[in-house]
């Protein structure tokens, strides 16, 4: 599966990270947030339980239960600033 991966900077400095299969829009649910894009294309192993660059856990579990994959709140990710 591929994604196109959208960020959002939080208070503390970092980034959240919200994956988004390729051709798919941000959900409704989400799309309320200050979302910018980062990275288009990635490709997911959908065996991987964890995308260590965007700092999201199981990635393919949460897009298959809500059609995207979203950093945990405790482990929001550094990457780029």
């Amino acid at each position: 599966m591929r994604l196109n991966i959208f960020r959002r900077a939080e208070p503390d400095g970092s980034h959240s990270y919200l994956a988004v299969p390729e051709g798919k829009v941000i959900p409704a649910e989400a799309v309320n947030s200050d979302w910018e894009a980062d990275s288009w294309g990635i490709d997911l192993n959908e065996e991987t339980d964890y995308l260590e660059e965007f700092s999201i856990a199981q990635p393919a579990q949460q897009i298959m239960s809500k059609g995207y994959a979203i950093t945990g709140s405790q482990g929001n990710a550094n990457r780029r600033m």
